[in-house]
């Protein structure tokens, strides 16, 4: 069975739902004077974003979303629904495929399915009007783990900065405390042991045309303004 679309402003419990049920990356000048990518049969389907598309700007604007979101995503989500047809993990939620296929022999498959789900993660550690600081239990599991929350600000940019190429910044829980990681170009913290609770893309598609070089600009603006502090909190306390 196909999996179901997300719809807008889904909460957490939607978002996972979609996880359940339901490419190596493309260059990004390849991109620009590309047609539009047209799904893919398959069991796996696109979520809708949570928000309009330029409902991100100033900080992130409609065209990169329109390339990342409608290209870049689309694109792994296709190649990810060739891939299994046929194969038992074509049966798989999206997340057992991410974990089965942790291993050198399916990194192809395993580039596809967690830049899939990763990319949905990412959407939705973003909001408009976001950032700020959060609150409640989340806030106190901060301060404990990285001393402030300024503390934890600065070494969430100096990871995110200083993830070499491309890959993810990633603020997880690792038992009873909180970490700042970094994974490169599709690894992701599930096939680690950690929660994730939220990520920033670091790789260039999700920040050149708005920011070019300027990797530590993009990284402190999405936390000062788009951050979901909301969806890294129901993430935490989630069981």
């Amino acid at each position: 069975m196909p999996s179901t679309l997300l719809t807008p402003y889904q909460n957490r419990r939607q978002f996972l739902a979609t996880l359940l049920v339901g490419s190596s990356a493309l260059a990004f000048g390849g991109l620009l004077g590309s047609r539009p990518v047209r799904a893919a049969d398959g069991p796996f389907k696109l979520p809708s974003l949570p928000y309009a598309e330029n409902a991100l700007e100033p900080v992130i604007s409609a065209r990169t979303i329109g390339f990342h979101y409608g290209k870049h995503h689309q694109s792994y989500v296709n190649k990810l629904n060739k891939q299994v047809a046929g194969t038992p993990l074509a049966e798989q939620p999206l997340e057992a495929v991410v974990k089965a296929t942790a291993n050198p022999d399916q990194t192809a498959i395993f580039n596809n399915a967690a830049q899939a789900w990763n990319h949905t993660f990412y959407w939705n550690s973003l909001k408009p009007k976001g950032g700020g600081k959060p609150t409640g239990a989340l806030a106190e599991m901060i301060d404990k783990s990285f001393g402030s929350f300024e503390q934890f600000k600065a070494k969430f940019v100096k990871v995110a900065t200083g993830q070499f190429g491309s890959g993810w910044a990633w603020l997880v829980q690792d038992g009873d405390k909180l970490v700042v990681v970094k994974t490169s170009n599709a690894d992701n913290p599930l096939v680690h042991g950690q929660k994730p609770l939220l990520t920033v893309d670091v790789w260039e598609h999700a920040y050149y045309l708005d920011y070019q070089n300027r990797r530590v600009d993009y990284v402190t603006a999405v936390l000062d303004g788009l951050i979901n502090w909301d969806f890294a909190a129901q993430n935490l306390t989630a069981q």
